[in-house]
């Protein structure tokens, strides 16, 4: 039985100017996957994402988002996403129930449901004791999980997460992959950039992009196998290798 597909992307192009930011993509995410979407910093990933979210449009190509059109239906995709950018996507100087009574705002959420479940999220996260500081007052690896929590607080279809881990310590990254892990299990899909390879092992399935193209997508285990090595970081080497051959 073939599974739910809630992103389709069929020879993806942008361009700017004579510069091909994403050169012909096409791969597709399923419903309640972790999908990495992989590759060194300037490979296209964040450009990709963009289109994703309905913040940027396609040179050509057909892209479809939780059932919506990336051309003509970016409003509808936006009401229907998460998004948490690698740069740090709070306000610094509003405290954490502040910076969620705003963005749940947004999304239409009554102050009651606001407010239950933002209780209920400062409580998982043991995070009373920042609740009413000031974010620009809280550890970093602190903020980057409160980030991610918010993006997915009003409970979207999709979550896009660009390089969500960047300038985090290794203990605070693996908390955070928990949160994402949590995410999934709640029913929405996640979709990650990072250029952090080992991250790939953590995703149902990984897509590697090299120079704005795909150069290869499966689950971890079988591109390790395929390429015979012994992780994600020699599958990339030999990937942005012999892609730099052609």
């Amino acid at each position: 039985m073939s599974q739910e597909r809630i992103i389709e992307v069929e020879n993806l192009v942008k361009k700017f100017g004579n510069f091909v930011a994403n050169d012909h993509l096409t791969f597709h995410v399923n419903k309640g996957e972790i999908f990495g979407f992989l590759g060194a910093n300037g490979a296209g990933k964040t450009t990709a994402i963009r289109i994703l979210c309905g913040l940027s449009a396609p040179t050509s190509g057909k892209v479809s988002v939780a059932g919506f059109d990336a051309y003509k239906q970016t409003e509808k995709i936006k009401r229907n996403i998460g998004y948490m950018s690698q740069k740090f996507s709070l306000y610094e100087d509003l405290t954490p129930f502040e910076n969620i009574q705003f963005y749940g705002g947004i999304y239409g959420m009554s102050a009651k449901v606001i407010k239950e479940r933002s209780e209920k999220l400062f409580k998982r996260l043991e995070f009373e004791e920042f609740k009413n500081k000031l974010i620009k007052e809280i550890p970093l690896g602190w903020r980057q999980k409160l980030a991610f929590s918010v993006a997915v607080f009003h409970q979207p279809k999709i979550v896009f997460l660009d390089e969500p881990t960047g300038g985090v310590d290794p203990i605070t990254r693996r908390q955070f992959w928990d949160l994402i892990y949590q995410a999934a299990n709640d029913g929405i899909t996640v979709f990650v950039t990072t250029h952090y390879m080992d991250e790939a092992e953590y995703c149902n399935r990984a897509s590697i992009m090299v120079d704005g193209r795909i150069a290869d997508l499966d689950t971890p285990l079988n591109l390790i196998k395929k390429y015979n090595t012994t992780s994600m970081d020699e599958v990339f080497y030999l990937l942005a290798r012999n892609m730099n051959k052609q």
